[in-house]
């Protein structure tokens, strides 16, 4: 295949490059878009695509410091899978996470992959701005703007691509260095490049718009959060990283707006208190010291005239207090909340959390049981309470919690690492090795993954008669994928 050969011919920084253009490029689309035709699978294979996101994703969670409190990753996860599920390409598997960086950006890979900065979150103001820049990203991938990308940039000489993707290698790291680099590369590419990308995002603005709006967000969302970034960098020294990698223009922001006009003005919105209950939680975490966050929280209490919600301030001054290991400040507060919000998940799991980190086991142990009679299935519920069972030694609780959400829930990767734990602390070495192996396999170690079940066949204590039979089909399965990603010059 023509991708193929090009990735032969790249080193594999420049290939990182390559997974790297999507956080620049993105699409042009009308709400009635042409028939194109799909010329984007001459280049990107929609299975090379998915490997390709996945290769991303790994290069990321080693790189990049990637949010792993399972209550945010749940949340992002609901936004984006409501978003998808409007889309006219619902088919396309997403990724969504949240990456620990101040700065306001977001970005979208081949394969489904989109990523938030928290930056992003708290500087929202509203659930449908969140919502409108991850329509947005998501619009990235289910136009195949990287293939497209892709197929462009195949017209070029390899020497040009070659330049262009080590540009945005160095950009990736240093945006000054980068945007030197990028100049040296020969001014015809470069434009040609530009402009494909100027599209793009447009494309990118009218299919997110078009989501906000099926999915019941306000669509203005998206226009208010970008109006926002250009009118605040104007009085920056540096514009926000989202302005760089998603460059805005007034006719951009003017057509979005228009948009927003031309609908019906009686419409209803439908958001979440829970978006509140996030981005308090990412802000307290952003404050340099609990001291200031506790000073920022009460100091807005204290005045009485408070925009936001009195109870996500309080939960803010809660989580303040809690980081500050003034626990019994931050219990008093959350009890003071729960009183009148007694089923409240964001407030009973900080209540949890309070008793965990001071060593009450069996208090925390109780809030969760009560919790999961009301919320049997809640991702971060479980993975919280598994969490707990095992700071206080007693794994064999904590498998058997995991694996009852196992039988009607997709594993994750936070799953398969709990799980593990679990399995290795009870005593049970193969079903821990199994897990293990899982674990491997969805961070993208195939090869991994197989190593680790290949030396379970030998291990001492041996797996019994089923252990094995599940150790070798598991192998046969591993093996196929990794026979595919070495043809995909990905293993």
């Amino acid at each position: 295949m023509v991708h193929n050969k090009l990735m032969q011919r790249l080193p594999g920084q420049l290939i990182f490059c390559l997974l790297l253009i999507s956080a620049t490029v993105s699409a042009v689309t009308t709400l009635d878009l042409p028939d194109i035709g799909e010329s984007t699978g001459s280049i990107l294979s929609p299975e090379y695509e998915r490997r390709l996101g996945q290769a991303f994703l790994n290069q990321i969670r080693r790189q990049t410091d990637i949010i792993g409190d399972p209550e945010v990753e749940t949340y992002i996860q609901s936004i984006g899978y409501r978003l998808v599920a409007q889309s006219d390409n619902s088919s396309q598997l997403f990724t969504f996470f949240v990456v620990n960086d101040n700065a306001i950006n977001a970005f979208a890979a081949p394969g489904g992959i989109v990523g938030i900065n928290t930056g992003t979150i708290t500087s929202s103001e509203s659930e449908s701005e969140l919502a409108g820049v991850i329509a947005h990203e998501i619009a990235h991938v289910t136009q195949h703007h990287m293939a497209r990308s892709a197929e462009m940039t195949q017209k070029m000489s390899i020497p040009i691509m070659a330049a262009m993707l080590g540009a945005i290698l160095i950009a990736s790291q240093n945006p000054d260095a980068g945007a030197a680099a990028m100049m040296a590369v020969q001014g015809g590419a470069a434009q040609a490049q530009i402009n494909f990308t100027r599209g793009n995002e447009e494309e990118a603005d009218r299919i997110g718009m078009q989501l906000l709006q099926r999915s019941d967000f306000d669509p203005n969302g998206m226009p208010a959060f970008f109006t926002k970034l250009q009118r605040n960098s104007t009085y920056a020294s540096q514009a926000p990283e989202f302005l760089r990698t998603h460059p805005l223009t007034v006719n951009r922001i003017s057509d979005s707006q228009a948009r927003v006009n031309d609908l019906p003005k009686n419409l209803t919105y439908n958001e979440s208190q829970t978006y509140q209950f996030i981005r308090t939680k990412l802000l307290v975490r952003s404050y340099k010291s609990p001291l200031d966050a506790i000073k920022y929280y009460q100091g807005i209490l204290d005045q009485g005239e408070f925009r936001d919600d009195v109870v996500t301030l309080k939960y803010g001054l809660a989580l303040a207090q809690m980081e500050n290991k003034d626990y019994a400040k931050a219990a008093s507060i959350l009890d003071e909340l729960l009183v009148k919000n007694g089923e409240n998940l964001s407030l009973l799991l900080a209540r949890a959390d309070v008793e965990v980190r001071q060593a009450n086991y069996d208090a925390a142990v109780k809030i969760y049981k009560d919790m999961i009679n009301i919320y049997p299935d809640y991702r971060p519920l479980i993975l919280s309470y598994a969490n707990t069972l095992l700071t206080a030694k007693r794994p064999a609780e904590a498998k058997v919690v995991l694996e009852n959400y196992g039988k009607y829930n997709t594993p994750d990767i936070t799953y398969y690492n709990y799980l593990t734990r679990a399995e290795a602390e009870a005593g049970n070495s193969v079903e821990a090795g199994m897990a293990n192996a899982e674990y491997y396999f969805l961070t993208g170690e195939t090869r991994v993954a197989i190593e680790q079940l290949k030396s379970l066949l030998m291990s001492q204590p041996r797996p019994d008669y089923y252990q094995e039979e599940r150790i070798l089909s598991r192998i046969n399965q591993l093996e196929l994928e990794l026979k595919m990603e070495r043809d995909l010059n990905l293993g």
